[in-house]
């Protein structure tokens, strides 16, 4: 009774965070603004909901986002930097002006040699959650069974996944560890597309962020001679580039000593965050401005995952397969499969938020999905399991009795349907 009631307590205080609105998060953690520049969260809880009678833990498959890293575009560094020198030059900053440039150029000195490279915090990130799957399902990872492990060619998912790989080995040192990294994988790991193609879209996307333009305040208030700014500052970019080196600041360790959240309000932060999140909407999730097909760019990998499930639960203790990649495949993948509503089709960019549509809840730094198997014993063929989303218990559009638990059969059923119908149109 009492660990029923842990449980309850945790799902309930989990509904409540859910329920809260962007804003009111934003008011207690201003880097959620971030959305896939959010460093991993903690799980909200440790208590997972209790599996039925008789089932254990045998398998996991998982994807994961690689941990915490430095910008990987030289332009994020650059271009605040180049327009405030070039502006000091000018004697045209404000006292708070050249205080950012003093800050820019610490930032751009030490993120220009990193380009999206891992950093310390992300591998961390990688060890812990490593660490947690170990500890909350100790029985897929027993005795010398087999941590299949796969990574893109990008150093940081290489790193990301060896991190991961020697913290399971630290608790084991009898797992067969197999990991390789190579582009023959691209086709499931890392099967890129564009964020945003279709002409509506980026008119779509432009009208929305027109809609909510902030950049005016912060913008002059880096300048001393206005005339200067008006003619040679684009204040919108200007403003898009700090708000960009703002989100990501908490993936570094400058970040514990340099902020440049303090150029904007919360309301500007709201208002950028807000055009971000319509963003990676537009260019992963489900809307009729890209004809609801974008989810579908990682066919191949749930494919693959249904397809290597269906071979691992065959064997007697078939271990763990784990992924790696980006967040530019999962956060599309995590649509595909509408976990925690996700794949919702939403055709009024103003509806997002309403709708639970926010992109730091699904792709911060590190994001994963794991989907973890039951069974009674290698004979039980009523196989279930369940998908975690971060970490945490997540929803999938399909019937149960005993949800979080899903039956295995139900879900190949239902997307290998889903898929074969798209593909027929």
């Amino acid at each position: 009774m009492q660990r029923i009631l842990v449980t309850y307590l945790a799902l309930l205080l989990s509904i409540i965070a859910l329920a809260q609105s962007p804003k009111e998060e934003f008011r207690k953690n201003l880097h959620l603004t971030g959305s896939n520049f959010l460093a991993y969260p903690y799980p909200k809880t440790n208590s997972l909901t209790p599996a039925p009678q008789g089932k254990r833990p045998f398998y996991i498959s998982h994807y994961g986002r690689h941990g915490s890293r430095y910008q990987t575009n030289a332009i994020d560094y650059d271009y605040a930097y180049d327009v405030m020198l070039r502006a000091d030059g000018e004697g045209a900053l404000s006292a708070l002006g050249c205080d950012v440039l003093r800050r820019l150029t610490e930032v751009r000195k030490e993120g220009r040699s990193h380009l999206g490279e891992l950093t310390q915090l992300g591998a961390r990130q990688s060890r812990d959650i490593a660490c947690r799957m170990y500890e909350r399902f100790p029985e897929v990872f027993q005795g010398s069974v087999v941590v299949n492990a796969r990574s893109t060619t990008t150093p940081r998912c290489i790193l990301s996944m060896s991190c991961a790989l020697m913290e399971l080995q630290k608790h084991n040192t009898k797992l067969q560890i197999q990991q390789d990294a190579s582009d023959q994988y691209n086709y499931y790991l890392k099967n890129f597309i564009d964020p945003v193609t279709s002409s509506a879209a980026m008119d779509a996307y432009q009208d929305f962020c027109n809609q909510h333009e902030c950049w005016q305040r912060v913008v002059d208030a880096l300048f001393s001679d206005k005339e200067y700014m008006e003619q040679y500052v684009n204040g919108e970019r200007l403003n898009y580039y700090l708000f960009r080196l703002a989100s990501g600041m908490q993936n570094t360790e400058q970040g514990n000593s340099i902020t440049f959240y303090d150029l904007f309000t919360d309301d500007e932060l709201y208002e950028d965050w807000l055009c971000e999140n319509a963003f990676w909407f537009l260019g992963y999730g489900s809307s009729v401005l890209t004809n609801y097909e974008r989810p579908y760019s990682q066919t191949m990998l749930l494919r693959t995952i249904i397809e290597q499930a269906d071979s691992c639960l065959r064997l007697p203790a078939p271990g763990a397969t784990l992924r790696f990649g980006h967040e530019t495949m999962l956060l599309p993948f995590i649509c595909l499969l509408n976990i925690n509503g996700f794949g919702q089709a939403i055709d009024d960019l103003n509806q997002l938020e309403r709708k639970g549509w926010l992109c730091y809840r699904a792709v911060p730094m590190g994001a994963n999905v794991q989907f973890v198997f039951y069974r009674s014993d290698p004979s039980d063929q009523d196989v279930l399991f369940k998908v975690l989303l971060n970490e945490n218990e997540a929803t999938l559009p399909l019937p149960s009795q005993q949800a979080p638990y899903y039956r295995w059969s139900d879900f190949r059923d239902y997307y290998l349907k889903l898929l074969a119908e798209h593909e027929g149109n």
